[in-house]
């Protein structure tokens, strides 16, 4: 049955979404509680010593990841950063794949060998997580320019594939965000620049470290539309991805869309977390994406707290599963410590 929205005040009065359904609203909404969880669970497994390394997790961004990815085709990219487990959930790529490559198994969806910041899978268009800051940017770009060559050279006779390539504020004073901008405009690429604005750079506020901190009007200098949206509204998000993709996929090209959003946890979960406010953090924690899109379900009667209560129960089963299939997978063999360096026939 499809239901008219109107945006209750938990929610962006500037989602613009005319209609939607139950449906859509619970695959969102448990796309959200599987990112939530899934990362609650890295945390209990990373101070067990099951996880080695540094590992960021996404808690509080949900709702770009999930309004981002969720508007996309199957066949559409997307690349991400070191934050990167969230993403390729709602990418599809399965939990226990994405826990095992955590654990540093070999059936780790990047073979045991990437570990938190390098999990990738070529089935799902996943073009991986990167360690360092902008590393991404210029991949994604390459993707959204071989979707043009398949197309115009080619003769593709599919519509063009969108890349969505998400980063961080920090990242956005480096210069392949300037220099991939550029080239994205210049060559019209079908490509969607995501800024997952969470207002710190690792423990630098993102006030203190640019000198123009509206990241989204950066783009007015190389011709591209910038579009800041509410990070913690789902719908606001979803959104403002459709009409970028609509817009990538027309041949018009690329669009910045400055998601202001927030980490409820540290920079890693080796970061104490000291440089934040208790103030700032629970003003942010108030606007829990989550908990305001299970707020305006309920309120608005799409589902009952019972269906929702079931949906986290099925999650939290399925991320249980996913931690038996990394504890009972086998660890790479020495004899393949070579192996994956290069292509194979």
């Amino acid at each position: 049955m499809i239901k008219k929205i109107v945006l209750p005040s938990t929610l962006s009065e500037s989602s613009n979404i005319d209609h939607t359904d139950k449906d859509l609203l619970l695959l969102l909404y448990s796309d959200m509680i599987l990112g939530r969880n899934f990362e609650d669970m890295c945390a209990q497994m990373y101070y067990r010593g099951k996880m080695f390394g540094f590992v960021h997790l996404y808690n509080g961004q949900e709702a770009v990841s999930t309004g981002v990815i969720k508007a996309l085709e199957k066949d559409d990219y997307v690349c991400s950063t070191y934050r990167d487990h969230v993403h390729a959930l709602s990418k599809g790529v399965p939990s226990k794949m994405i826990m095992a490559e955590l654990f540093g198994k070999e059936t780790g969806c990047s073979r045991g060998r990437g570990g938190s910041m390098h999990i990738f899978s070529a089935k799902h268009n996943f073009l991986g997580g990167f360690a360092f800051i902008g590393e991404g940017i210029p991949v994604a770009i390459g993707a959204a320019f071989q979707s043009v060559y398949r197309k115009q050279v080619l003769r593709d006779l599919k519509h063009l594939n969108v890349t969505v390539c998400f980063f961080g504020d920090g990242t956005t004073n480096n210069g392949q965000f300037f220099e991939c901008l550029n080239m994205a405009v210049l060559w019209k690429l079908p490509i969607i620049f995501v800024i997952e604005n969470n207002q710190w750079a690792i423990g630098m506020a993102h006030h203190r470290s640019t000198s123009y901190p509206e990241i989204h009007q950066k783009a007015q200098a190389f011709g591209l539309p910038g579009v800041e949206v509410d990070g913690m509204d789902v719908l606001a998000i979803r959104q403002a991805t459709i009409q970028a993709v609509k817009r990538a996929r027309s041949g018009e090209g690329p669009t910045l869309i400055e998601a202001l959003t927030y980490r409820f946890r540290g920079h890693s979960l080796a970061d104490p977390d000291e440089l934040r406010s208790k103030q700032e953090k629970d003003a942010w924690i108030a606007r829990d994406p989550i908990n305001n899109l299970k707020n305006y379900i309920i309120k608005n009667q799409f589902a009952s707290i019972d269906e929702l209560n079931l949906l986290n129960i099925k999650i939290k089963e399925q991320i249980d599963s996913s931690i038996d299939f990394a504890l009972s997978s086998p660890e790479p063999d020495v004899k393949d410590l070579k192996r994956y360096l290069f292509a194979e026939d």
